[in-house]
């Protein structure tokens, strides 16, 4: 089930399950978010998702395994939302355990964008493209490198326009390379997880 791409919607419990989840979890942290503007411009991400999946989910259904890994993603976006990236208990751990300055949090996020959205876009490219090979797992990585360099300029622009919120919102927090590493986290999530789907699909071949 968690491979099959063609259940009906009626029948696909672990998506309703998911969509449940969701709901309730991004419902709780829209409650008293630690900045209201912030987390409204933090917000359009998932709902932009949301409504593309939804529309598109005659022409293209994911697999539930792509399902649930944009789940993860979507929650941990979430959870970033509601704090602050710079402020959520993970980063207050971060800085009583370690004694360091920065928060780290959007690393961790920009990471799994990487490591979780790379295996869906393979997943549309082999099936709608039949695309397979070398390039099945090569095109998905820059497909993700590509999205994270299109995320820092969508926050340039919201920087620009927003003022003061806008460069809260950016996160730089004093590292001039801080745009170069949130775009090289995501690469390496999305090696990683092409990498370990290769050796997976390569191991279950040679059985």
């Amino acid at each position: 089930m968690l491979t099959n791409p063609y259940i009906p919607f009626s029948r696909n419990w672990p998506l309703h399950l998911m969509i449940f989840v969701f709901a309730v979890y991004w419902g709780f942290t829209a409650i008293a978010p630690t900045d209201r503007i912030q987390w409204l411009m933090e917000s359009i991400l998932p709902v932009m998702v949301i409504l593309v999946l939804v529309f598109t989910y005659k022409v293209f259904r994911f697999s539930n395994v792509s399902y649930l890994l944009m789940f993860i993603f979507l929650c941990l976006h979430t959870y970033g939302a509601h704090y602050t990236y710079q402020g959520t208990p993970f980063d207050m751990w971060l800085k009583a355990s370690f004694h360091i300055q920065r928060s780290y949090y959007d690393r961790v996020v920009h990471f799994a964008f990487g490591l979780f959205w790379a295996y869906p876009f393979r997943e549309l490219l082999t099936r709608a493209a039949a695309q397979r090979g070398f390039w099945s797992y090569a095109i998905p990585t820059a497909v993700v490198f590509s999205c994270s360099a299109c995320f820092e300029i969508i926050e340039m622009g919201t920087a620009l326009v927003a003022g003061q919120k806008g460069v809260d919102y950016l996160g730089l927090q004093g590292d001039v390379f801080d745009t170069q590493k949130d775009m090289g986290l995501g690469l390496a999530g999305a090696v990683i997880s092409m990498g370990i789907l290769a050796w997976y699909l390569h191991r279950k071949q040679l059985k």
